[in-house]
């Protein structure tokens, strides 16, 4: 009997009240993927300062003197003019102790691609500009450019005319263009680099 009772409820059709509307098909928005370029197309990407292109930054060092931070930038940059990347005439070029002020010269290499059939790479010239004071550094970077494809057809290109917005990325803001995109890319990157470097340095507790 109970079997039976079972078998008739399952055969009647099921009532659903006017409230009840799961069964509609539920539109889900999509999932927008995340541009892998969103970093090199953020608003200041690459800022201007008087129409030339120039990266800024302020590092704080608490606890640390003018003197300790201008010793402790000192050291780095004098490394960094040695390390392999450099091509020649890289060079701290003023050291004021004095008004703690440095700057140096850069003429380094920025590789895009390195394989065992071809390596793309252009020569990269900047200056760093240091300024020290109690609990701070003034960080900037300027006077960038590139010397591309060195080896067979040499072509010149300052920042201002090759990795701005203007130059690299498209109206709509979304896209870099494919050619300047692989500079705009690795000078951000190498910027990025060298700030967070002076940074480590100048928070380190030893």
């Amino acid at each position: 009997m109970k079997k039976y009772l079972i078998a008739i409820l399952l055969a009647l059709p099921l009532a659903v009240s006017a409230q009840d509307n799961t069964w509609e098909r539920i539109e889900v928005e999509p999932v927008e993927k995340e541009n892998p370029d969103a970093k090199y197309l953020a608003e200041n990407a690459v800022p201007l300062v008087d129409g030339k292109v120039v990266f800024q930054t302020v590092i704080k060092a608490p606890g640390k003197s003018a003197d300790q931070i201008y010793d402790i930038l000192l050291k780095q940059l004098e490394k960094m003019v040695q390390e392999p990347n450099q091509i020649e005439n890289s060079v701290v070029a003023l050291q004021d102790r004095d008004k703690h002020e440095l700057a140096a010269v850069f003429h380094e290499w920025l590789v895009f691609k390195n394989s065992a059939l071809a390596l793309d790479r252009t020569q990269f010239n900047f200056q760093l500009h240091v300024l020290c004071s109690d609990g701070q550094a003034d960080v900037s970077m300027a006077r960038m450019s590139y010397d591309y494809d060195l080896d067979r057809k040499p072509t010149h290109y300052t920042a201002e005319e090759w990795i701005t917005d203007k130059y690299a990325v498209n109206k709509k803001h979304t896209k870099l263009y494919p050619i300047s995109a692989k500079f705009r890319r690795k000078t951000i990157d190498r910027k990025d680099f060298i700030f967070k470097k002076f940074e480590s340095l100048l928070n380190d507790q030893k």
